[in-house]
């Protein structure tokens, strides 16, 4: 009966999750809400953000200096993306020119 109890605990405090918006969320809130992210990559992933406009999908995360590949996979469930609605549209990449015939 305890092993229910405790398997049912778990379950609810996985429902209980709220995700968080890292193109809304401060540091204190991505810190708390994110599985191996402390403080002080919290406060990387907003700098990035400020510097470089708002995250398109999480593996952008990437990008931050101390985010990888295993700090995305723990959070997947856990981080959503949504954009802006005032946000810049990606700066257009430069058309070459034609070669000469």
């Amino acid at each position: 009966m305890k092993w229910l109890s405790m398997l049912f605990l778990l379950a609810l405090s996985r429902l209980a999750m709220a995700q968080v918006d890292i193109n809304r969320a401060d540091a204190k809130t991505l810190a708390e809400s994110m599985s191996g992210v402390g403080l002080v990559k919290a406060e990387a992933i907003v700098a990035y953000r400020d510097t470089h406009g708002p995250f398109r999908s999480i593996e952008e995360l990437a990008k931050v200096k101390g985010i990888g590949a295993k700090t995305i996979a723990a959070n997947r469930e856990t981080v959503v993306v949504i954009e802006p609605e005032n946000a810049p549209a990606p700066p257009k990449r430069p058309e070459s020119p034609a070669a000469p015939r």
